[in-house]
């Protein structure tokens, strides 16, 4: 029986809409099952994890399946993998999260890279831009947010520092604790 070739990918994870772009640029293994790697890009750019996804990719529609979603047909994001649906540099796929608000992620195979045992995966190299909150309201609601925090004189400043719990730097970006997070999700992955 001949292996399956063990690659590494290089991706990059950009929110669409946003200017300057949020991104994460992150190292995969090849064989993500597209649950692993929901839960990867969860991780990456600060999500909670607390509203529905899907992945698109060509017309066709991957998720988490669910007994009440009659209305569209979407594929187990369980039974797939990140190498069956980007099989080569420069294609690309979407991953929306929270379909209230609409965050769209543009994920763009940037490389194919030989599989090196010593590289710990999944890992982080870089990235631009601090995560919106949660329930913001999408893209547009994220910069209305951050007017309202920049001007004290608007009228939802103090409501929305209390509730985003003081001050909301835009352009933070801390790799050590994205890959820290990351490294410990793979520890409780491989001990469930």
């Amino acid at each position: 029986m001949v292996q399956e070739s063990r690659k590494i990918y290089q991706l990059k994870v950009t929110l669409k809409q946003t200017k300057p772009p949020i991104w994460r640029r992150v190292l995969v293994m090849n064989r993500t099952p597209l649950a692993d790697l929901h839960e990867i890009l969860q991780t990456l750019m600060g999500w909670t994890d607390s509203h529905l996804h899907q992945f698109i990719v060509e017309g066709q529609y991957y998720g988490a399946p669910s007994p009440y979603d009659d209305f569209m047909e979407m594929a187990d994001e369980r039974q797939y993998r990140l190498d069956q649906l980007l099989k080569k540099e420069k294609a690309s796929m979407i991953y929306e999260y929270d379909f209230g608000d609409g965050w769209n992620h543009k994920i763009t195979l940037e490389k194919i890279l030989p599989f090196d045992q010593a590289q710990r995966l999944p890992q982080c190299l870089k990235g631009k831009g601090a995560c919106p909150p949660e329930d913001v309201g999408g893209v547009w609601g994220y910069y209305a947010f951050l007017d309202a925090l920049a001007n004290p004189e608007h009228p939802e400043h103090d409501e929305l520092k209390e509730w985003i719990g003081g001050d909301f730097d835009p352009d933070e970006f801390d790799l050590n604790d994205i890959n820290s997070r990351l490294f410990f999700q793979q520890m409780d992955s491989a001990q469930a």
